[in-house]
């Protein structure tokens, strides 16, 4: 442990290279503005002027520097194995890099997928050819995956998810503020279509078409609020059930041909978003029907394409939807394909050189730590009655911790990966991933599976699985640092550790029993008031301007905002009975008080400067409040921080705004 001074300019070295660090600093910081006016200025002000975005990214912050150093980890990796080597990762980075072959290529690699998408007799064909669009990772009119079976946890079950829009969300169609980029998406359907060969006159009318029904689709799609509601998004069906009320999508052929024949039953999120699509494709002439999926095959393609088809694809979705001025070097593209397609052969590879034991062993103690406070939380809440705080207790007590990476990394050699086919090795991976999924539904869950790969600088709570997960992409600075005093550390991973726990008791995860099923396990009382505490933290959150004219949405971002509340006020209390039980760790670094650091470190993963247009998609369909906000409310609203740094207490005790 280092409590000698600023670590800013100590350097993290391996036995390749040496890269700047990137974790917490006090050079940072704009120390004379007023902490108790600004605190995110305060803490980060002099890194936002100093720190631009770069052309080739929509933000840059904390997530971004780390996820950058990660990138430029992994791309050492494979260019060392691509050195040495012919397997699959080393052919699907020589097949990305080809930048010859893919130029000759230009649409050939999709010719035969586009060409099979025929008008004639369509909607007899369409349950198996939509079947085989989809097993591509490909996915017009609806989502299908399988994970654990929300009210049977311990089984695999099948889901349809409402889907098929080409724009980020369904107000990108509806809202007056994107009526701008509805309009460009419209030219940019037009140009794609030039760009494949059609006539001016066929390209503006396929993008009428287009537009018109993905419009519709739209309409009917639930918000971003309600896709939240586990319950209502919900609904078993047998399989005879799905075809009755879908008669004209043909789901007994959709699910022999996708691999889950043997599926006994389906959960839909969404029954009327699928009753709107079984109307759209009776409705609708076989030709129109056929076009939206030819657009959906040549759309989704577009990245992994010759440097036009790319660039157009870019434009749209980069420069006018993200407002990103120019698109990553090719590398980066392909480090990132190929994470999303090998991730847990790559991150296997990444796991032996970057992260230790040490770092493991670390990790769980302070998760242990951090969950002592959170046990006591439960036990001592003065607003839960004792009938909903016994079943509490038990789920918590059944919480499972997953650290660095999977005990077992997934088999991907049944995946040929050639060295000159970069659109192909990315759909026949997609196939893999479809078919596993299909072929496990009525299976037992693997206990030991993950939804995010080693390198992901990320963490998550999965409420069917009640398990906490933290990859080894994020156990490095700036969110953990051995070498690091005490304060730094609580305040970044472990307020991390605690925002991950509290999800499992947000307005979603509470939904939950221990064993991972949504059931109602809570009094009716303890229900009223915590949604009386609840609607708290939405009004305060829902008042707060990102944008002129566009603010926070309170009910979005509920069960994020919950989880930064808990995970600051947990993760003090911890640092302070770490403090009690190691009194010589006391001390001030900096000049500045472990009770301060806590605070900034907090604020400090959250820095970042952002794009207006990015931002403003953000607000529309991320359930994370903007960083600003993140860094700021939930240090300013607990009792402790005016203590810090104004000297004087906070009269209650404990924050207006605190749920756990």
């Amino acid at each position: 442990m280092n409590n000698n001074g600023d670590n800013r300019n100590r350097k993290i070295t391996d036995d390749k290279d040496s890269e700047d660090y990137i974790g917490f600093s006090t050079s940072y910081m704009l120390k004379d503005i007023n902490p108790i006016s600004d605190f995110y200025t305060y803490a980060n002000g002099k890194w936002a002027a100093e720190h631009k975005i770069p052309d080739d990214k929509s933000e840059w912050g904390a997530f971004s520097e780390l996820y950058e150093l990660n990138m430029k980890r992994l791309r050492k990796l494979i260019e060392e194995r691509e050195s040495a080597h012919s397997d699959q990762l080393a052919d699907f980075y020589r097949s990305a890099m080809d930048n010859e072959t893919i130029e000759r290529l230009k649409f050939q690699p999709i010719k035969e997928d586009v060409n099979e998408i025929s008008p004639q007799d369509l909607k007899k064909k369409l349950p198996s050819l939509m079947a085989r669009i989809h097993s591509r990772g490909i996915f017009p009119f609806f989502y299908v995956y399988s994970q654990a079976d929300e009210k049977n946890s311990s089984t695999y079950a099948l889901y349809i998810y409402q889907g098929g829009l080409s724009l980020p969300d369904r107000e990108y169609y509806l809202s007056d503020t994107f009526s701008s980029l509805k309009q460009e998406f419209h030219e940019y359907i037009k140009k794609v279509f030039a760009l494949y060969g059609e006539n001016a006159e066929n390209s503006g009318r396929y993008a009428d078409i287009i537009v018109n029904m993905e419009t519709r689709m739209a309409r009917i799609s639930r918000s971003r609020v309600d896709l939240r509601d586990p319950e209502k998004n919900y609904n078993r069906m047998s399989v005879g059930e799905l075809s009755e009320k879908y008669p004209h999508m043909g789901f007994e052929t959709y699910l022999g041909a996708i691999g889950a024949g043997n599926a006994k039953y389906v959960i839909v999120g969404q029954p009327e978003f699928l009753h709107e699509i079984d109307s759209i494709i009776s409705g609708s002439e076989n030709h129109d029907l056929a076009l939206y999926m030819k657009w959906n095959v040549v759309n989704s393609s577009l990245p992994y394409l010759f440097k036009e088809a790319e660039e157009i694809h870019f434009n749209m979705y980069g420069r006018k939807i993200r407002g990103q001025p120019s698109i990553e070097p090719r590398w980066k593209r392909a480090i990132g394909i190929i994470d999303a397609c090998l991730g847990e052969s790559l991150g296997k590879l990444y796991v032996e050189r970057y992260f230790t034991e040490e770092s493991r062993h670390k990790m769980a103690d302070l998760i242990s730590d951090i969950m002592s406070v959170f046990s006591d939380r439960l036990k001592n809440l003065t607003w839960m009655g004792d009938t909903t705080r016994v079943l509490a207790l038990k789920k918590f007590g059944k919480i499972k911790v997953k650290i660095g990476n999977p005990k077992k990394f997934r088999d991907y050699s049944t995946i040929l990966i050639k060295p000159d086919d970069y659109l192909g090795n990315v759909r026949r991976s997609a196939s893999f991933e479809v078919k596993r999924q299909m072929a496990r539904v009525g299976t037992s869950v693997d206990p030991d599976e993950w939804m995010m790969t080693p390198p992901t600088v990320n963490a998550y709570y999965s409420p069917p699985d009640n398990e906490i997960v933290f990859p080894a992409g994020i156990l490095q600075p700036p969110y953990f640092d051995p070498e690091m005093d005490d304060a730094v550390n609580y305040g970044a991973v472990g307020a991390v550790i605690s925002h991950e726990i509290t999800h499992g008791f947000d307005d979603q995860g509470r939904k939950y029993d221990d064993a991972g099923n949504i059931r109602d396990w809570w009094t009716p009382e303890d229900s009223r008031r915590f949604e009386e505490l609840a609607e708290k933290v939405v009004k305060t959150y829902g008042a707060l301007e990102a944008l002129p004219g566009m603010k926070v949405n309170g009910r979005l971002t509920l069960g994020e905002n919950i989880a930064d509340l808990g995970g600051v006020s947990i993760a003090f209390e911890a640092l302070q009975r770490h403090l009690k039980r190691h009194p010589h760790r006391r001390v001030n670094v900096d000049g500045f008080t472990p009770e301060q650091r806590f605070f900034l470190s907090w604020a400090q993963v959250w820095r970042e400067n952002i794009r207006d247009d990015e931002l403003r998609m953000r607000l529309t369909m991320d359930p994370h409040s903007p960083n600003r906000f993140r860094a700021t409310i939930p240090a300013v609203n607990h009792w402790a921080f005016s203590v810090a740094f104004g000297g004087k207490a906070d009269a209650t005790g404990s924050s207006s705004l605190q749920v756990w």
